[in-house]
Order: structure tokens, then sequence, then C-alpha cells
């Protein structure tokens, strides 16, 4: 029941509330650039690897797991933020089309290619949050998990001088979050 609220609360933030707890995690330079590798090889494993099975077909489109999750994580992301939302359905999308490539190899490229670019993934985000001195942000918040590609979105707006308004609200927000957690960077 708790986790359910927790769940439905998670569905009613905005974007700002959503990138603010996540970047209060994330304030080492060297945990943000893992990120953005280790983001990437997640977010294209978790598609070649749910290229399988394939559900349906929809004129020629197979329906798989991964379309399904690009279908979901998109409404999501535009419920936030419609150029967010669009960016991400883009990147996402190139993801599910990569993996579906991959996919139509045997199953042992499939899933050679899928699990070994989880795991690196992983290992990459676990090194940066060595860096970070803190644990991942989805361990207390699993929209974490869906977040994580959205925040690098954001990053990358952000270095381009885009939407410095978000920009500062979500700086100004994660530093005083990250104050009341307490550790490394509480003060930056």
């Amino acid at each position: 029941m708790l986790q359910t609220h927790k769940n439905s609360e998670a569905l009613m933030r905005t974007l700002s509330d959503h990138l603010s707890n996540y970047a209060a995690y994330h304030l080492d330079g060297r945990n943000i650039a893992t990120h953005f590798v280790g983001i990437p090889a997640i977010v294209l494993a978790v598609a070649v690897l749910l290229s399988r099975p394939v559900l349906a077909d929809l004129s020629g489109v197979p329906v798989t797991p991964a379309l399904v999750l690009l279908a979901l994580t998109t409404l999501f992301y535009l419920r936030l933020d419609a150029i967010f939302g669009v960016v991400m359905f883009a990147l996402i999308a190139a993801c599910v089309w990569a993996g579906n490539h991959v996919a139509a190899h045997s199953t042992a490229a499939w899933l050679s290619v899928g699990i070994g670019l989880f795991v690196i993934g992983w290992i990459i985000q676990f090194v940066g949050h060595y860096y970070e001195g803190r644990k991942p942000a989805f361990v207390d918040d699993l929209a974490g998990l869906v977040i994580g590609p959205l925040f690098l979105v954001a990053e990358t707006a952000f270095a381009l001088g885009l939407r410095a308004k978000l920009r500062d609200e979500v700086v100004s927000r994660s530093h005083a979050m990250r104050a009341s957690m307490g550790g490394k960077h509480a003060a930056a």
C-alpha cells in the first residue's frame, strides 16, 4: 500500500521536482560524466533485451515489450514537458530501432549485446557514484530509473544555455535537498 502511494506521488510531481530530486544525488562532475556513458548504455541494453518477443505485428511493425515501454515512457515524459518529451521519444525510439536490429540476430548475439551493455552501463554508473559518495537516486525513488535519461537531456539543454529558469530552479532546489541529506557536497 505504501509503495503504491509513493508511486502515485511520483506521477504527480513536476519536471522540476523530478530533476531537482535526481540532481541532488548527482552534484559531482565526474559522476555526471559517467552517467553520460552509463545511462545510454543501459537504455540501449533494455531496448535490446526487450526487443524479444514480438507480441504482435501491426502492418509490418513488430510490437515488442520495448515498443510498449517506449509508448509508456513517452507519455510520462510528455506529461512532464512537451519539448523534452519529444526529444526523449526520439532518443529512446532510436534505441528501440537499434534493439530490434540486434534482436534479429542469433539468441547468443542478442543476449551478449543486451547483457553486456547492461552490465557495463551499471558498472560505469556505480563508478560515478563512488566519486559522488552517494547511492544512486533510484535506491530511494524508483522514478530515478526513468528520470536518469531525462536528466541527461536536461543537462545538455542547460549546457547549451537553454531553459535557464528551469536550470536555476533545479540547481537551487537540488543543493537545498542535498544539504538536508548531509554528506559530500552538502554545502556546494
